[in-house]
């Protein structure tokens, strides 16, 4: 026999005017998006140049950290560049 935990829904909705300086801090965020897409662009080159000069050397382990810092970067940027979608999405669903 299993027991249900009911809950009721506390009816408390998100605002944007509960706190003062929301505008500032979505601006603040807004402009560490660029930052963010500009150290994966680095991180990219910097395993890219690994990826070839182990490849070229003939070493494998650079090689396969080279790749594997392309795919986290390439990874990163579209979390990155996503987020406000991700975010938008999730934050429209609702729990029956």
């Amino acid at each position: 026999m299993s027991s249900f935990i009911i809950t009721a829904d506390p009816g408390i909705q998100p605002n944007t005017d509960g706190l003062p300086g929301l505008p500032a801090l979505q601006h603040m965020i807004g402009a560490l998006l660029p930052f963010g897409l500009a150290v994966c662009v680095a991180v990219f080159v910097i395993s890219a140049a690994a990826w070839g000069t182990g490849s070229i050397n003939g070493n494998a382990g650079y090689a396969s950290k080279g790749k594997f810092g392309c795919l986290i970067a390439v990874g990163a940027a579209i979390l990155i560049s996503s987020a406000n979608g991700i975010i938008r999405f999730f934050s429209g669903i609702t729990i029956a």
